[in-house]
């Protein structure tokens, strides 16, 4: 297709000159675009689809940049990237040295807040419109915001704040596309799905007036408290009772609705709450059928549409959770699955289906997914909480107080943990070894293999108190998991390859550049499996044993593995030498798994000239 109009935006400037009735014929190239553009270099496509129309509406009423628009976790900002200048840039994107694939205010001024985790919005909006009050500019302030996000508690903290907060402009708008990554789940999504089918209203309204329809004067009567019931089972009651003055539901796809709708609200004061509804995928049939396999495709063909590999890949580490959980559940009864509306990527898919009233969607709420598993802990159940590690930040405290204080029953499977590509520093997993070794009672896994993954979680979960097991995104070495639940011993490490004069500590995955480097300068290599409880054992005996150290993980060196082994030596009065690796103080940007491992010394050609300048070999 054509994109001659679109070629001509070179900013929302360029838009607002256009005829309203030209908008459509460029919200047609935009999405044509989008859908070619990501067939290229993958990313996020079935929510940039859905949010064409919304986008170019947007930024034709509003003034950006100097009007704030914030996008909520931000997968649905490829439409907004291309119409504010990033339209060359898109064939770098999520690449190294690309742009990103989520919004971030070092990369554009119409990025006006750098998002990827879902739920913010409302706050950093309101946020935005009180400095604008406070500094007397004149500013509208938009938050995107989408129905799964909408269930998460801090975006009803951020409404409860903002409908008692005078005197701003700010609009929330609820993308409601009954979609989030998983199939939203929750009383709030089935009060608007119940809403929009219109049934329970529908019905009553039909059965009042056949009844009523020879009695002329109760049926006016009748017609007057239906507006007035109308009112009552619509959204409006929800967020009007909140302060926000409620519009919608429209359709999300409707430009003739979408900007008179806006350019009136832009006229209020006050919180304004628009009701949006759009379909994840639109535009493209095979998204449309398939909005979850098409939310963040890798490169294809969008004529045949995402096709099966040729070969078979290598089992991922999610899948090898998934297989271990299934079995596991069928020998515990106890055992009970929870994920934060994250189904599909912790790979719980086939235990949903096998084990149904076992398995608990919480939907976007990391804080009660943590806590709700330490109520089931208290009662005898046996919760396994899969979880990224990035969105496990969101729920320390609870892991702290909840969990870890009461020292309850709970295991932590921790996907995406370390670098996590092309989703960049918002998603990276690379703080969950600082920020979990430190508490008391916990138990810190890092499986080096597949193999070591499923013999890990079975430990992990055989432990009588709360234990984390961590493992990467995608495949490792190819490692075939056995297929019993055997355990290794709590806080034992072994020796994958003797050496001399230095001795390499590793926790996690990066076991095989470890032994590459290791292999060159005749190295010896143990396999540390555990951070929390450390093999002290073992560390004491390699440094006995050995001239210097050195340790390695996939996570922050300050506060990490390393810092344990460091603590250990400091604490039995060895001073060692000590070489430690991992990742630098700095947030890592997206880019391809082993160009980022490179670019930070992690890849064995790193390790051994690290190894090599350390020790003078």
């Amino acid at each position: 297709m054509s994109t001659d109009l679109l070629d001509r935006i070179k900013s929302p400037a360029d838009l607002k000159s256009l005829d309203k009735r030209t908008l459509r014929k460029l919200a047609d190239e935009l999405r044509a675009f989008v859908l070619e553009s990501v067939s290229r270099t993958g990313g996020h496509l079935s929510s940039n689809l859905g949010t064409v129309e919304l986008t170019v509406a947007l930024h034709y009423v509003y003034d950006t940049p100097h009007d704030r628009i914030i996008w909520d976790v931000g997968h649905q900002s490829y439409p907004h990237k291309i119409l504010t200048g990033r339209k060359a840039g898109m064939s770098t994107l999520r690449q190294f040295g690309g742009i990103s694939g989520f919004p971030k205010r070092s990369e554009s001024e119409y990025d006006a807040f750098s998002t990827a985790h879902s739920s913010t919005s409302i706050s950093a909006a309101l946020g935005m419109a009180v400095a604008s009050r406070n500094a007397g500019v004149s500013r509208q302030h938009i938050a995107v915001i989408g129905d799964g996000s909408m269930s998460a508690g801090m975006a009803f903290e951020a409404m409860n704040n903002a409908g008692v907060t005078p005197d701003i402009n700010l609009l929330v708008i609820l993308n409601d596309n009954d979609m989030s990554i998983s199939p939203p789940v929750g009383a709030l999504n089935r009060y608007l799905a119940r809403l929009m089918s219109g049934q329970f209203y529908a019905a009553a309204k039909n059965v009042g007036r056949s009844v009523l329809q020879h009695m002329p004067p109760v049926l006016e009567l009748a017609r007057r408290f239906e507006e007035h019931a109308k009112g009552m089972v619509t959204p409006a009651t929800l967020f009007e009772e909140m302060g926000f003055n409620y519009v919608g539901p429209i359709d999300g796809h409707d430009l003739d609705s979408l900007i008179p709708t806006l350019q009136n609200m832009r006229a209020l004061k006050g919180p304004q709450f628009l009701h949006v509804v759009t379909k994840k995928g639109q535009g493209y049939k095979l998204a449309e059928a398939d909005p979850v396999l098409y939310h963040g495709p890798g490169k294809f063909d969008p004529a045949v549409g995402i096709q099966k590999p040729a070969t078979t890949p290598k089992t991922t580490f999610t899948q090898v959770f998934g297989s271990w959980l299934c079995d596991m559940a069928e020998l515990d009864q106890r055992l009970v699955g929870i994920t934060p509306a994250m189904r599909e990527g912790s790979g719980m898919v086939e235990f949903e289906r096998r084990f149904p009233k076992r398995y608990f969607d919480v939907g976007i709420a990391e804080q009660h997914a943590v806590t709700f598993a330490a109520g089931l802990a208290c009662e005898g159940q046996k919760p396994v909480v899969a979880i990224y590690s990035t969105f496990l930040q969101r729920g320390y405290d609870q892991m702290i107080h909840d969990v870890a204080l009461q020292n309850l029953d709970v295991t932590f499977a921790l996907d995406r943990a370390g670098l996590v590509g092309a989703d960049g520093a918002t998603h990276a997993g690379n703080y969950d070894i600082a920020f979990m070794r430190c508490i008391p009672n916990m138990v810190v896994a890092t499986p080096s293999d597949e193999g070591e993954a499923r013999l890990l979680l079975s430990t992990c979960y055989q432990h009588p108190g709360p234990a984390a097991v961590r493992y990467p995104r995608g495949a490792g070495v190819g490692a075939v998991p056995q297929t019993d639940l055997a355990v290794v011993e709590l806080g034992r490490g072994v020796i994958r390859k003797k050496g001399e004069k230095i001795a390499i500590l590793v926790f996690g995955t990066l076991l095989p550049a470890a032994l590459k480097a290791a292999e060159a300068l005749n190295l010896t290599v143990a396999d540390m499996r555990f951070v929390k409880p450390l093999d002290l054992n073992l560390v004491l005996e390699l440094a006995a044993s050995h001239v210097g150290l050195v340790t390695l993980e996939e996570g922050a060196i300050m506060g990490g593995a390393g810092s344990a082994v460091a603590e250990a030596l400091a604490g039995a009065g060895i001073a060692s030498p000590l070489l430690q690796l991992g990742l630098p103080d700095r947030f890592i940007d997206h880019g391809e798994q082993g160009a980022l491992l490179a670019s930070v010394g992690l890849d064995a050609t790193g390790i051994e000239q690290s190894i090599r300048t350390r020790f003078s070999l």
